[in-house]
């Protein structure tokens, strides 16, 4: 059984929460593919993706609370058992409805992993140092997105796009088994919730309340929606319309993970020397200038792979920061329901994201700027929610503090 404050458990909770990752980026380069075997449109191919968040959500606001209950443990036995078999549904899906289902029954039990982690981080480490675990937890779990489009390409060469569904069955299964093995259960029994529906609408109203807990929620959501939206629109825009192989889109996104990547490293290098906010701030900046770049270079008609990945490389840097630093701001002052504040907070976070990818399925005309300019439009969100609500509120929380 592992240590709870050992960095095995810190890698751990990582390959738990790297299950999101996997199963939308690993198919991307896919996605062309799977809408000729399956007779369908491009748009019908992004439903699965936004289907996918949309179930994803909607299992947020549950297994959260449920753990507050009965613990981190259970609950993600119980998820991962569900994607399990979600996985091998969607392997042998015979049509674009069954993939579908298959895909939505996978965000239900997807949920758990990365909802539960970072309800697991905030239970083992406290409201300060869980913003830089959770930087350096970011860090170990950006190798999937690194790898995973990667991976998928080689798998869609050699065996077609059902194998990537195969892969990710065999990954489900080895979880369960480092689940029921390994790990210890995170919730003290002091800290167990009614799972009364009155107790769970009382957290939830009360974490409405709160100011900070809504900027630090909309800063991470509007930058999620960008990324979503290149990972709805991306595949169509640099396969099919730049003409990239998926090999090279692989690639390419391998290089914007590192983008990625190197925004956690800094931020939980820099998380005690600079603080939360300070960080936030600069984060934001940068995304909101990196979407601006690539929206601007699509208006202008400049449609080569580098006015895509190269924006996006500086996006990525930016939300590096910006996911694990306000994911901690969001979290800290709810230690009593921490599983719930992890489920509203991934509920907001998915829908919006669910949202802009819907949009960007539906408005693509062929060429990159409705995906440009919806990250464009996500990232100044994110300036603005930092601006508007966050540093207001930590400004007045200090004041307070001080008198």
């Amino acid at each position: 059984m592992l240590r709870l404050t050992s960095p095995a458990t810190v890698v751990t909770l990582a390959a738990l929460t790297a299950l999101g990752p996997l199963a939308t980026d690993m198919y991307l380069p896919a996605m062309p593919a799977m809408a000729e075997a399956l007779d369908t449109g491009p748009d019908q191919i992004q439903l699965t993706l936004s289907l996918y968040m949309a179930g994803f959500a909607v299992a947020q606001i549950f297994c959260g609370p449920i753990s507050d209950r009965f613990g981190r443990k259970p609950v993600m036995v119980a998820g991962f058992s569900l994607f399990l078999l979600a996985s091998v549904l969607c392997a042998v899906a015979p049509s674009i409805e069954w993939l579908l289902a298959g895909r939505f029954l996978q965000a239900l039990g997807g949920a758990a992993g990365p909802v539960l982690g970072r309800a697991a981080v905030r239970d083992i480490y406290g409201p300060i140092e869980a913003g830089r675990v959770l930087s350096y937890m970011a860090s170990t779990m950006a190798l999937a997105p690194a790898l995973a489009p990667v991976v998928g390409a080689g798998l869609l060469l050699f065996f077609g796009w059902q194998s990537i569904f195969v892969l990710l069955t065999f990954y489900a299964g080895i979880m369960l088994l480092v689940l029921a093995l390994l790990m210890p259960e995170p919730l003290s029994p002091a800290n167990r919730q009614s799972i009364s529906p009155r107790a769970i609408l009382r957290n939830y109203r009360m974490l409405l309340t709160q100011r900070a807990f809504i900027g630090y929620t909309l800063v991470n959501a509007s930058g999620f929606a960008s990324l979503f939206a290149f990972l709805s629109g991306s595949s169509f825009v640099l396969i099919e319309f730049m003409g990239m192989t998926p090999f090279e889109y692989g690639i390419g996104f391998t290089l914007i993970v590192a983008g990625f990547f190197s925004g956690t490293i800094f931020s939980g290098r820099y998380s005690h020397r600079l603080g939360r906010d300070r960080l936030l701030l600069l984060a934001t900046l940068c995304c909101a200038l990196a979407g601006c770049i690539m929206a601007g270079l699509a208006l202008a008609g400049i449609y080569a792979p580098w006015a895509v990945i190269g924006p996006h490389i500086l996006f990525l840097v930016g939300f590096g920061i910006v996911m694990p630093q306000s994911m901690s701001g969001a979290l800290a002052p709810n230690p009593q329901c921490a599983g719930a504040a992890s489920s509203l907070f991934g509920f907001l976070q998915m829908t919006i994201a669910a949202l802009g990818g819907a949009l960007v399925g539906q408005f693509h005309d062929g060429t990159s700027r409705t995906m440009a300019i919806s990250i464009g439009l996500g990232g100044v969100f994110a300036l603005v929610a930092y601006l508007g609500i966050v540093r207001p509120a930590s400004r007045a929380a200090a004041s307070q503090a001080r008198s």
